[in-house]
């Protein structure tokens, strides 16, 4: 076969092989994106099996091999993905602590300049944050006296929602709003006392409270136990 060997047939044939590598190489990294794509929805399809099967059956009756099953995946993974049960269930409270809503929340707090409509705002955001987590939570605190890794991770859970409440404290001293010989630690405490999860199950699994009831008086006697009368201007008015 002849081959043209002219000077613009070989500037053509060298701008092909140019295109040919350039063409390799996007391959290349489309399939690198497509297997951290992959990556990515295998961890998330384990941490998703690992909150269901902890929520349904209790953190010591789920097995490692359950949650390869759920999430349709071999147990080697579960263990790489997140360093097997107490990897996966610290994995979980840690997302749900950093969550953007909960970045969301706190730079919405950071704003509001009413100390009655920032402890309104907080009693509705705990409630929220519950209502969503309640179910594994329960498990964590039934797990949690028996096993540290367990333990630990409800520490992680604590000290989220003991920051918000922290901030919430010093805000309201900020605001001139806590009353009389009421510093920000005390403030955080009575806080804790009223929206950990400890005092929601307490209030909803223990006294049937629903949490349209729970919310009513919470921001009732929060209102009133945090806030100087001056600052209390705006607090509804309670129906419980």
């Amino acid at each position: 076969m002849l081959v043209d060997s002219t000077p613009s047939s070989r500037v053509h044939s060298s701008e092909w092989i140019g295109g040919y590598h350039d063409t390799v190489g996007s391959d290349q990294e489309i399939s690198k994106s497509r297997r951290a794509e992959n990556a990515e929805q295998t961890r998330l399809a384990i941490l998703a099996a690992a909150r269901d099967l902890f929520t349904r059956r209790g953190y010591f009756q789920t097995k490692v091999g359950d949650i390869a099953i759920e999430a349709r995946v071999s147990v080697a993974w579960v263990h790489a993905v997140g360093g097997g049960k107490s990897g996966l269930l610290r994995t979980l409270i840690e997302n749900g602590v950093t969550t953007e809503d909960n970045a969301v929340m706190l730079e919405r707090m950071t704003s509001i300049t009413e100390p009655a409509e920032l402890v309104r705002f907080l009693v509705q955001a705990t409630r929220l944050r519950f209502a969503e987590w309640a179910d594994l939570m329960r498990q964590v605190a039934a797990a949690a006296p028996q096993d540290v890794s367990v333990r630990q991770s409800q520490d992680i859970a604590h000290e989220g929602l003991r920051g918000a409440l922290r901030l919430t404290a010093h805000r309201l001293a900020d605001m001139g709003a806590l009353k009389e010989k009421l510093d920000p630690d005390r403030a955080t405490d009575l806080l804790w006392l009223y929206l950990s999860n400890t005092a929601y199950f307490l209030r909803t699994d223990e006294l049937g409270w629903s949490l349209d009831e729970s919310e009513t008086w919470l921001i009732e006697i929060l209102t009133q136990s945090l806030l100087a009368p001056r600052a209390q201007a705006g607090a509804p008015a309670s129906n419980f």
